[in-house]
């Protein structure tokens, strides 16, 4: 029975209703289930997934969606009075007296020294909000995404006016005079700042440095757009290499993005040559065309905080492609396919940062493995479904359509949970490659919550003959309060080989496929 309900001007924010929607598909009797606002977006989902019906169908982008699908109609009312005591708590402050500000004005009243707002609202009003915190002389970070690029490309002009960040939209990151922001991790202080249009690349990058004894000063994140999108000119970049520039606590500059627009790069680069600072640019996607003065070009991310620390101690650093030694790998691989069936032969990446997933593709797509995924545009490249993998497939389940009213695979490994399963059941799958995201804001035990799943995939492989590999990385640190070592500790006794790097996980699962295909072409079985 589907019961959908809509609450007209009833506005919630987005990572509020994404928790209201886990609690309740987990009550008993609920098949589906999502809080949400009544964005173009969300109504186009609701659409697809078959919960978009009635007053539903005219909700506004300032209109409550409840919708559900239950297995009584019982069970359906019950899940309404679920939702509307979550609701009716969320407004009277958690039930505890606690005020919590529904506005900028309410939130500055109690908090006048703040210098810095996060906005997390619909698309749609996003950009009005941090228009009245530019007008206040506040700095801005937009979590929000789908907001439109013309209004981001008014409000950085607004921010380069008044000397002030505008980072996002669609911006999951940042580290601010040691201060974490949304998606971050407890790293050490250091001096190497960052400047990213990418959420989890920052994370991984600033827990690669910390984990080579590095240390951050700043990072700054930008929003994906900044880079790649000409109208935005990389406005944001630019203002934050300056930053780091005149930071006396900076020594060396890191710029990380997916592929940059060709003249936003050159923009990019000719501004870091201006710092006079030792500067790192990675651009996911792309390999290095050779360095350029002070300007060192990596290959990957982990390259580029092993760059930029060697940099920051008045080093040099050697390129090599990875820690480990090829023979270590090949011998892994030798290990992972040994008892693999003849008809497994596709890699199954299933991943929860966005930028993490890109360069896995990127990576094998350089040795030669076509890679089809949710998020490419390239022709004959999409996957038909999201929800099916097909051939070699690297999945983010980041994007919006798992995440609608649902909170992101980083909250909430569920969704990452039930595809786990889904792969195991195909028996074309061998290799599952998995990334695992710390910090604040994420998953209180993400490994544990992955491993049982895992344990459960390889038991059923096993079961029909098969032998599956599983292979991950974990961006985060000791410090983080899930802490990195007793994470791994979980995910390695479910069988799974944890990587120090999502680029050595990805280079690892290169080789396995590899060795897996020329035991194919041999002929060879077990």
């Amino acid at each position: 029975m589907k019961k959908i309900l809509v609450r007209k001007n009833a506005y919630y924010d987005s990572v509020f209703l994404m928790l209201a929607t886990k609690v309740l598909k987990q009550r008993p009797g609920i098949r589906e289930a999502v809080v949400a606002m009544g964005t173009e977006v969300n109504l186009a989902l609701l659409k697809e997934i078959g919960l978009l019906s009635g007053e539903a169908e005219s909700a506004m982008p300032n209109d409550l969606i409840i919708a559900m699908e239950a297995e009584t109609g019982d069970a359906a009312e019950e899940g309404c009075r679920t939702a509307e005591e979550i609701l009716k708590k969320k407004s009277h402050g958690g039930g505890e007296g606690e005020y919590r500000p529904v506005s900028l004005e309410g939130a500055l009243s109690i908090c006048p020294e703040a210098n810095l707002v996060v906005i997390s609202v619909p698309g749609l009003y996003a950009a009005r909000e941090a228009r009245k915190a530019l007008n206040r002389g506040l700095h801005v970070m937009i979590f929000s995404d789908h907001v439109p690029v013309e209004e981001e490309v008014e409000l950085k002009e607004m921010a380069l006016q008044r000397g002030l960040l505008m980072m996002g939209p669609d911006c999951g990151t940042a580290i601010l005079n040691g201060k974490p922001l949304c998606f971050a991790n407890v790293v050490r202080r250091g001096p190497i700042g960052l400047v990213a249009a990418s959420g989890s690349g920052l994370q991984e990058v600033c827990c690669c440095i910390d984990r080579m004894g590095g240390g951050i000063s700043q990072a700054i994140g930008t929003g994906g757009r900044d880079l790649q999108d000409l109208r935005v000119g990389g406005r944001m970049t630019l203002m934050g290499i300056e930053a780091l520039k005149q930071d006396p606590a900076t020594r060396v500059i890191v710029v990380l993005s997916k592929p940059p627009a060709e003249e936003v790069a050159a923009a990019v680069l000719s501004k870091l040559k201006e710092t006079g600072k030792p500067c790192v640019a990675h651009f996911l996607g792309r390999k290095p065309s050779g360095d350029l003065g002070s300007i060192w070009f990596s290959g990957n991310m982990e390259e580029a905080a092993a760059t930029a620390v060697a940099l920051s101690k008045g080093e040099q650093y050697q390129r090599k492609r990875s820690s480990l030694l090829e023979a270590e790998m090949e011998k892994a691989a030798d290990h992972e396919v040994k008892h693999m069936t003849p008809e497994q032969r596709y890699v199954r990446g299933i991943f929860s940062g966005g930028t993490l997933a890109t360069e896995a593709m990127a990576l094998f797509e350089e040795e030669g493995f076509g890679i089809l995924s949710n998020v490419r545009k390239e022709p004959g490249r999409v996957l038909q479904s999201p929800h099916r993998s097909e051939g070699h497939a690297i999945v983010d389940m980041g994007d919006d359509v798992f995440t609608l009213g649902r909170p992101h695979p980083m909250i909430d490994s569920s969704l990452r949970e039930e595809r786990i399963a889904v792969e195991a059941a195909d028996p074309e799958t061998a290799l599952v490659l998995l990334d695992v995201v710390l910090g604040y804001g994420a998953h209180e035990d993400p490994c544990g919550a992955l491993a049982e799943s895992l344990s459960r995939a390889k038991a059923q492989v096993a079961g029909r003959g098969g032998y599956l590999s599983v292979i991950a990385s974990i961006t985060g640190t000791e410090k983080d309060f899930q802490n990195k070592a007793e994470q791994k500790k979980k995910l390695e006794a479910a069988g799974c080989l944890v990587m120090p790097s999502n680029h050595q996980a990805s280079l690892l699962a290169v080789h396995v496929m590899r060795r897996l295909g020329s035991r194919a072409h041999s002929g060879l079985s077990r």
